[in-house]
């Protein structure tokens, strides 16, 4: 790794751990020329399923895309970036999983409304209401009295799990 201060190509890791819900490895390094220290992130380079939009186009699945998204909904929430982040890579483990090669943009809309649901209602109606392109407010109305009959996000993320997390394969 070069050192992004001197340019030295000589650094040595003095740190590693585990980051971001455990898919990155964070690296805190030295430079053996001109000392100073700085981090890296180390994650797999993994293949995300190719996207189909509406129109039967495809194009390739663009995380920050996602992630503008969600913080496009959730401007102006309390909602921490370390939250949205966590929620874009719940959803790009969810594709990984499928194994498909192609995912519909339809799906990835809904996955991206589940996880709003959950981190911030408020941003969850701004996001269906441009995604589900509602054309009035009986439209909004029906939304939010079926948000009200489901418990808040504050609700749910202070309920027990029923089962313990699995571990990790080695």
């Amino acid at each position: 790794m070069r050192c992004p201060f001197c340019g030295a190509q000589d650094t040595k890791v003095v740190d590693s751990r585990l980051s971001s819900e455990g898919d990155q490895v964070r690296r805190r390094r030295k430079c053996v020329v001109c000392h100073e220290r700085f981090t890296t992130f180390e994650t797999a380079e993994l293949t995300l399923p190719r996207v189909v939009k509406r129109d039967g186009t495809r194009a390739p699945f663009d995380g920050h895309k996602l992630r503008s998204g969600m913080m496009r909904a959730l401007e102006k929430r309390p909602v921490s970036t370390d939250q949205i982040d966590d929620a874009v890579g719940r959803i790009q483990r969810r594709l990984l999983a499928s194994g498909e090669n192609e995912v519909a943009a339809r799906r990835i809309g809904e996955l991206v409304m589940e996880e709003l649901r959950l981190l911030d209602q408020v941003a969850y109606v701004r996001f269906a209401s441009v995604y589900r392109k509602f054309e009035d407010v009986a439209a909004f109305r029906e939304e939010i009295e079926r948000l009200e009959r489901q418990p808040s996000p504050e609700a749910t993320r202070q309920q027990l799990d029923l089962l313990p997390p699995l571990e990790p394969k080695s």
